[in-house]
């Protein structure tokens, strides 16, 4: 057993008023017999390290005698009841506010460096932690606080003897509060400038994790404070005659997922330094709860809403991150739909507006002019269309407002059309002030573009399936022609317009489409013929000429989806080919002088 003090053979300064600042190793055996902090007189040739007691004891030079002594102050050992909390911040929001609650309360604080001096600019009395260890900080910082005279009282059990003992025999206080934040090694790794590996390693806080995890551990006896929106709830609890387990142990708690996230990032980022593969051994998410919602999928059932805190998620877009400007309290169904619209609608490059229902888009239509874009994705399904979700790739501004807000039903020209939610990625300040009176539960919604090479992830019984986006677009590829008719321009157009609705629309998927707008889509059916069929229907007596994608080959082509769709006037269809039947598509196609396109690509969307 070793404890820290000055060395044997260093003399007393002889200033007035001093503080040993150098540390050496004793045997336990010396501190048996002085491991209290009373005053003493010690000879010249040994001086007691202060370190044995929970605060740093000024030394007198005695310069008639030559003999130094160390003032006469209160035991600390922890049966003393001295109240300790030690501060250790890197986010110094509100510290003036801790430090002085804690202080009109009777709590000695100790904190480190820059901490400490935020205190005492504000006039807060602070003991250092080099006093209190009586060593100083070393190897540019990585070394401050881990030290037995810190950890022992932070960690020492106050219903165990031995440990209150051990504490005794070593002149080491207790610590009742230990507030601490990490280094922003999150900020810093994805800030906008990035940063030097070097510089991210730096930012690898230990010592915090370290006294974060200790009082956490003990939180039967230690409050530890990790959140500055915790600091009044803080005081007032000590301040408080009765002590609370359950505070206690929310606070540990807090303190437990804090260090998590924080290693979770550290881990992502050296995975990403070192292998960079997307689907390292191990894998660990960090979410923060954003809001709790009123039920989930069904009313029944309880739900609520997390971020996703990756470092990979950091400035990518998505819904996640929209800003919600106006209207009702998003549901877990507006989630799921909002996300479905804004990925649909932001896969095009024109100005386009998407309406979904369910997650499925079922109007889609680009146009240089948006109003006209929205009246066709509207009138593409204007039954699905009512009580959906709208989605802009441009801004809102006053005329695109006030057309979805008087916009009337094409089915009967009188009914106000109804949505959930309007998402765009901006709007103009009279564009949002038109919006938000056409109803007050509209939700208004401005959200940044999903960013590309994103993980995916989705929950199965018991585990996490993991997969990348599909992030391909019409350019990302080739339009194979198979059949002995090559579409025109405009027909390949449509075509590509076509098979990007289809890899919105859960499978199996049909879409029809003409002209860069949606006239039909079939989704969710077990067979392709039945998703065929209805979107035929919708696309009513447009469809001649038009374009249709599928988002998985046709197993059959004779008297199946095939020729049912050549027989309905389908002028050039897209498809990823790929079955062992496809002469048979090529066949049929070539007997009604359809295009055929083989895309190579498959868009199953479950």
């Amino acid at each position: 057993m070793f404890g820290f003090g000055a060395p044997s053979t260093t003399v007393a300064a002889n200033t007035a008023n001093t503080r040993i600042l150098c540390a050496s190793l004793y045997s336990s055996t010396y501190f048996t017999s002085i491991h209290h902090c009373y005053s003493y007189l010690l000879p010249r040739t040994a001086v007691r390290s202060s370190s044995l007691c929970s605060g740093c004891v000024p030394i007198k030079a005695m310069a008639d005698t030559g003999v130094t002594s160390i003032p006469e102050t209160d035991s600390c050992s922890p049966a003393s009841g001295n109240k300790q909390a030690l501060i250790s911040l890197s986010d110094k929001k509100d510290l003036a506010l801790l430090g002085n609650g804690l202080q009109e309360l009777g709590y000695k604080i100790v904190s480190t460096g820059g901490t400490a001096a935020t205190l005492e600019g504000a006039g807060i009395s602070v003991t250092k932690v080099e006093q209190l260890t009586q060593f100083p900080e070393m190897l540019d910082g990585r070394v401050k606080t881990l030290h037995p005279s810190i950890h022992g009282g932070i960690l020492a059990r106050r219903d165990k003897k031995h440990h209150i003992e051990a504490l005794d025999t070593h002149g080491i206080g207790t610590f009742d509060v230990v507030v601490v934040n990490l280094y922003p090694f999150y900020d810093k790794v994805t800030s906008a400038g990035g940063i030097e590996f070097e510089d991210g390693i730096e930012n690898i806080d230990i010592g915090g994790p370290a006294m974060i995890r200790a009082a956490a551990k003990n939180h039967n006896d230690v409050l530890i404070v990790v959140d500055s929106e915790d600091y009044p709830a803080v005081l007032e609890f000590l301040k408080g005659n009765q002590d609370d387990p359950k505070f206690r142990l929310k606070l540990a708690w807090k303190a437990f997922q804090h260090v998590a996230s924080y290693d979770a990032a550290v881990s992502e980022w050296l995975w990403k330094q070192s292998v960079g593969d997307k689907f390292p051994p191990s894998l660990t998410v960090p979410l923060s709860l954003k809001s709790s919602l009123r039920y989930g999928e069904n009313p029944h059932q309880k739900a609520a809403f997390y971020v996703d805190k990756s470092l990979s998620e950091v400035n990518a877009g998505g819904i996640a991150t929209a800003i919600q400007h106006h209207g009702k309290e998003m549901s877990y169904n507006n989630y799921l739909d909002a996300d479905g619209a804004w990925n649909c609608v932001c896969e095009f490059r024109n100005p386009t507006c998407v309406v979904v229902k369910h997650t499925n888009p079922c109007g889609v239509a680009s146009r240089d002019d948006i109003l006209e874009a929205y009246r066709l994705a509207v009138k593409a399904d204007p039954v699905s269309a009512f009580g959906g979700i709208v989605a802009f790739n441009v801004e809102v501004d006053e005329a695109l407002a006030k057309e979805i807000r008087e916009f009337r039903s094409p089915t009967d020209g009188e009914t106000r059309m109804f949505y959930e939610i309007v998402v765009a990625p901006k709007y103009t300040e009279k564009g949002l002030e038109v919006l938000c009176g056409k109803s007050k539960t509209l939700r208004i919604l401005e959200a940044k573009k999903n960013e590309t090479g994103k993980l995916s992830l989705r929950q199965v019984g018991g585990g996490w399936l993991a997969q990348e986006s599909d992030d391909l677009t019409p350019q990302d590829i080739q339009f194979n022609v198979v059949s002995e008719r090559a579409p025109q321009e405009h027909e390949l157009h449509d075509a590509e317009f076509a098979w990007l609705c289809v890899k919105h629309v859960k499978s199996n998927a049909i879409v029809i489409a003409k002209d860069n707008c949606m006239l039909g889509m079939g989704s969710g059916q077990p067979n392709r013929v039945e998703s065929l069929r209805i979107a035929l229907r919708k696309a009513g007596n447009d469809v001649k000429g038009a374009a249709l994608a599928s988002d998985a080959f046709f197993p059959f082509a004779w008297k199946d989806a095939v020729e049912e769709a050549c027989e309905s006037g389908i002028g050039v269809i897209a498809e990823p080919g790929g079955s062992i039947r496809d002469k048979d598509a090529i066949d049929c196609c070539n007997k009604y002088a359809v295009s055929l396109l083989f895309t190579n690509v498959r868009h199953f969307r479950h």
